[in-house]
């Protein structure tokens, strides 16, 4: 078996000294790659026994002193164009995989176009796709590419020599870019400029630890590792402000009427003329008087009271209440076809069972609508059952309720639809039928 070490790096320098210790080490130099950002123009000139064309000869003293030695290391040295990420250099299988395998003469004359793509030649090494964006992205953002397949006795002495000052922290790297927006290396972008990629190497952390994948791959390509991957709904709660009621006072003013009584005295002076004798009645005859009689009036006294009228209550009210989520999630299988009229001898597992599967989904389904493909993870389902320590020793019925709990927690809804199908994988397994 044999693992893939990657290391990225801030420049071509750094790369130069670890390509340069991999061979020392006794590294397979036909299994290492370098990918070098190119936006400066300095390696288009370059033939794949690492010196430089004629009119090429004065690129820069980086492309000349520094990869002119180790690209006469390596092979399938390549000036090509990557879509998204812009002009490179690349030497190695990867130089391959991005379809410069016939860039051994003069690649001077002309650029070409790799149109795999990086992510694509990284996925053919064996690195996870995720990763494989994110180290093409940081090739687009300036920084060289090394890969090196080695068998599992050389892995750590290969491992510790990318494991140097100037590797980038891929995962710090990856956090970076995510917060600015990133989602994922695109094809379609424009490659970055010159003073664009600066910007980002001066702006780049020290790397305190390096990011070194190590893929399980066969030396001899006998043996392939594919993995199933199946998604998982998960289905969280946030809270989210939906609406509301602002409530605010007001005063306002308006004209209003009261009917009063009021009282009111006034002196009234009435002179009237008499013609009689004085008489006794008239004492005051000849004496000074003087008499007051004052005048009074009510007028109306205004005050104001408030008075409470009526009260708005403002509160909030809490309800729980279930929500059905519905959404779709995928699953990646592995489908293994059968290829001339017998199978191998050594068949195990499920493997040993596709045939006697795919007879029974003749006879029984194959006028139900559906394929074969489509009923296998049915068939796998209860081969599987079959083949858990929890269900060994027990019948069907013992296990049937736990079984379909399972089965419709992924499938909702379709246990009545494909039981009978896994209950003939189950017996098959189990050596029944």
């Amino acid at each position: 078996m044999a693992k893939t070490i990657v290391g990225l790096f801030e420049d071509v320098n750094v790369a130069h000294t670890v390509v340069q210790e991999l061979i020392d080490a006794g590294v397979d130099r036909n299994k290492i790659s370098i990918v070098a950002n190119d936006a400066k123009g300095e390696y288009k000139h370059y033939r794949a026994d690492g010196s430089s064309a004629a009119e090429g000869a004065g690129a820069g003293a980086v492309g000349g002193g520094v990869l002119g030695g180790v690209l006469g290391l390596l092979v399938g040295v390549g000036a090509l164009a990557i879509p998204g990420i812009g002009p490179v250099l690349a030497a190695g299988p990867l130089a391959a995989a991005l379809g410069t395998a016939g860039a051994s003469t003069l690649v001077g004359a002309g650029v070409g176009a790799a149109t795999g793509g990086l992510i694509g030649g990284l996925i053919g090494l064996g690195i996870p796709e995720e990763d494989a964006n994110m180290y093409a992205e940081g090739v687009r953002r300036g920084s060289t590419l090394v890969t090196a397949q080695v068998a599992d006795n050389m892995a750590d002495r290969a491992a510790t020599i990318m494991q140097r000052e100037g590797t980038v922290d891929l995962d710090a790297e990856g956090a970076s870019w995510r917060q600015s927006g990133w989602q994922g290396f695109d094809v379609n972008a424009k490659p970055y400029s010159t003073s664009e990629i600066e910007s980002f190497r001066a702006s780049r952390p020290k790397a305190t630890t390096a990011r070194v994948e190590k893929q399980s791959r066969n030396l001899n390509q006998d043996e392939a590792v594919l993995p199933v991957i199946e998604e998982e709904l998960k289905v969280g709660k946030r809270q989210v402000q939906r609406g509301g009621v602002r409530v605010h006072t007001s005063i306002e003013e308006k004209p209003v009427e009261e009917q009063v009584s009021l009282h009111r005295e006034t002196v009234n002076v009435e002179r009237r003329p008499v013609d009689r004798p004085v008489s006794d009645a008239d004492r005051t005859a000849f004496k000074e008087q003087s008499f007051e009689l004052t005048e009074t009036e009510e007028e109306a006294v205004v005050s104001k009271q408030a008075r409470v009228i009526e009260e708005v209550v403002v509160n909030k009210q809490a309800e729980e209440h279930t929500e059905t989520v519905r959404d779709s999630v995928r699953r990646q299988d592995v489908h293994v076809h059968e290829q001339g009229n017998e199978r191998a001898v050594n068949a195990s597992g499920y493997d040993a069972y596709d045939t006697d599967f795919r007879r029974h989904f003749q006879t029984s389904y194959a006028n139900s609508g559906y394929t074969y493909d489509q009923y296998a993870p049915t068939y796998r389902y209860g081969y599987n059952l079959a083949s858990s320590d929890r269900t060994r020793g027990k019948d069907w019925d013992a296990i049937q309720a736990d079984a379909r709990r399972t089965w419709e927690e992924r499938n909702p809804g379709t246990w009545e639809q494909f039981k009978d199908s896994i209950r003939y994988a189950w017996d098959r397994a189990r050596g029944g039928r």
